[in-house]
């Protein structure tokens, strides 16, 4: 997290065509996903709280003269419900924002998550759907998901016999949903890191879930434009369904990140 006085510093693209040039307010000791030494995919979320902007980067190194080198690169205005150009990666490969839909302790200690969450699959389709804007796969098969599917835990499916934490979470998984942003583990969904979570019990009880316990659902239904994150809102807050339920698009208000700030792209409902 950063203000509007922070710094910015010049990024060098391996994927200059797809990124946004920057610069970047990136601090020199900004946190790096798995560590400095990481061999991972080296994401770094940078939100400018006072002007309400989102940079994220993929694959980041820092260089020695304080600039920073890149996969690629994505900056979102967080006031808007503008998409990225279609075909465009961003730091995810759906080229939609990260931020959005990691799972964050303060929102399960409060009880409630009101957002989708994002999540991995080992082999996804060589084509998406919106919100996504991007793909990345050589696979052409109908039984294998493109890039900004939406997935949401069927509303049968027992929540009861798991723990406080991992009952929020699930919730949102049938509320919101889960929506496919990039290729990695199955079913993998991602959490900002804090010392409050129990991994070993996160890790236990989810795997309990079973890909069998999700359906897919249509969201086309609420695409007001393609270049849009923007959400149509039927009554009662339904929308698109594969078995009659409601999927609630729209904004949600970013924890932490400021009260004016709002994060779009279908991944929660209106914020305020």
């Amino acid at each position: 997290m950063v203000d509007g006085s922070q710094p910015e510093v010049n990024i060098s693209f391996d994927y200059a065509d797809e990124s946004d040039p920057g610069p970047y307010p990136i601090p020199p000791n900004a946190l790096i996903e798995g560590g400095s030494q990481s061999s991972g995919d080296r994401h770094v979320l940078v939100l400018d709280r006072g002007n309400c902007i989102l940079y994220e980067l993929f694959s980041a190194y820092p260089q020695q003269n304080g600039s920073w080198q890149a996969g690629s690169g994505a900056i979102f205005d967080l006031n808007s419900n503008a998409l990225r150009p279609s075909g465009w990666t961003s730091a995810d490969a759906a080229g939609l924002p990260i931020f959005p839909g990691l799972v964050r302790y303060d929102e399960v200690a409060a009880g409630e998550i009101m957002h989708a969450l994002r999540f991995t699959a080992p082999n996804t389709r060589s084509d998406y759907v919106w919100p996504a804007r991007h793909q990345a796969s050589n696979l052409a098969g109908a039984q294998i998901p493109p890039m900004g599917q939406r997935f949401r835990l069927k509303a049968g499916f027992d929540i009861s016999r798991f723990s406080a934490p991992v009952r929020v979470i699930l919730q949102a998984m049938k509320t919101y949903g889960l929506i496919l942003a990039d290729n990695g583990s199955a079913w993998y969904i991602s959490g900002v890191p804090d010392p409050q979570w129990d991994n070993d019990m996160l890790v236990a009880e989810l795997a309990q879930v079973k890909g069998s316990d999700f359906e897919a659902v249509d969201v086309s239904s609420l695409m007001a434009d393609p270049d849009s994150g923007l959400a149509l809102q039927a009554a009662g807050g339904g929308g698109g369904s594969s078995n009659g339920g409601g999927s609630t698009g729209g904004t949600t208000s970013s924890s932490g990140g400021g009260g004016s700030c709002f994060i779009s792209v279908l991944l929660g409902r209106d914020g305020s």
